[in-house]
């Protein structure tokens, strides 16, 4: 089908370049399109729809109303037509090149490790490159497309893209021996008697538990181990050493298998997110763009 009288999508380009440029010299210098051929175009543009657009003198370049009107028009046809190109070229092309990925360990382990086989199948000139560090990592000085963090709270205002893949409970678990030998607690506040494996730095800890109606209480455990590292604390618990928290995706392996057990299920010690972060420019990228769409299908299934 043929349509008789379509407008030169050129033209339309070079008249709302003049118009946001505020004129033909400054269009003409940031385009690299001789002014008479701008001049030129537009008069064209206007001899086609016959009407008078611009308003100019060697002075003065201003829009008649007919043409501020047609500019708005034109403008938004040029962005749809800037999104139908980008939507067939990211279709396209099939996403290549290195995508540098940093995550913590515990992260790398349980959240990344299972997928990247599946991700370097789907794309075979995709080179994932991964990083495994606790310690904090710049990603545009040092050059990473893509940081995987998993916090408690919410990441700061960054200037980056931030994407949740997931949130998820942090639940009590505990060894079936340990509650055999010990009891299995039926309230929060019996766990003042149960040996806890518990985070961080320091051995005086306490938990702070919710419940699904919205009743919080915290409780200080005996505390048996201390440690920063959620696979130690799995161990341990595997071990029969005491109750501890962990993510609930982190020891989904155990309480499959039967390894660990929940306590107190009805209650949670917080909630932890993992979010992929990007930086802006690196973002936009074919490959970076894969990569994180294919995680977050993963980590949320």
């Amino acid at each position: 089908m043929y349509f008789v009288g379509m407008l030169n999508l050129n033209d339309l380009v070079l008249f709302a370049a003049a118009v946001e440029h505020g004129g033909f010299a400054a269009a003409s210098r940031r385009l690299g399109v001789p002014k008479s051929t701008l001049s030129k175009r537009v008069a064209a543009l206007e001899e086609e729809l016959g009407v008078r657009l611009i308003h100019r003198t060697s002075r003065s370049f201003t829009l008649t109303e007919t043409g501020r009107a047609f500019h708005e028009h034109a403008h938004a046809a040029l962005i749809e037509t800037e999104a139908a190109e980008e939507v067939v070229r990211s279709r396209v092309a099939e996403p290549s090149g290195k995508v540098r990925i940093t995550a913590g360990v515990p992260t790398a382990q349980d959240y990344l490790a299972p997928h990247l086989p599946a991700l370097a199948r789907a794309y075979p000139r995709l080179h994932v490159q991964l990083d495994v560090t606790d310690r904090f990592v710049d990603l545009v000085q040092e050059g990473y497309d893509i940081a995987v963090r998993s916090h408690f709270a919410p990441l700061p205002d960054s200037g980056l893209i931030q994407r949740q893949a997931l949130v998820e409970s942090i639940v009590l678990v505990a060894a079936p021996s340990y509650l055999a030998e010990r009891g299995w607690p039926a309230t929060p506040q019996e766990l003042a008697e149960h040996d806890a494996l518990l985070t961080g730095q320091s051995s005086a800890a306490s938990w702070t538990l919710s419940d699904t109606a919205g009743d919080s209480v915290q409780v200080a455990p005996i505390a048996r181990m201390t440690a920063n590292e959620s696979r130690v604390l799995s161990t341990a618990a595997v071990a029969g050493l005491g109750i501890t928290c962990l993510p609930e995706r982190m020891c989904r392996a155990e309480l499959d298998s039967g390894r660990l057990v929940r306590v107190l299920p009805e209650w949670i010690a917080g909630r932890v997110a993992t979010t992929l972060v990007m930086p802006h420019r690196r973002g936009q990228l074919p490959g970076v763009r894969a990569t994180v769409e294919f995680l977050i299908d993963c980590l949320k299934a």
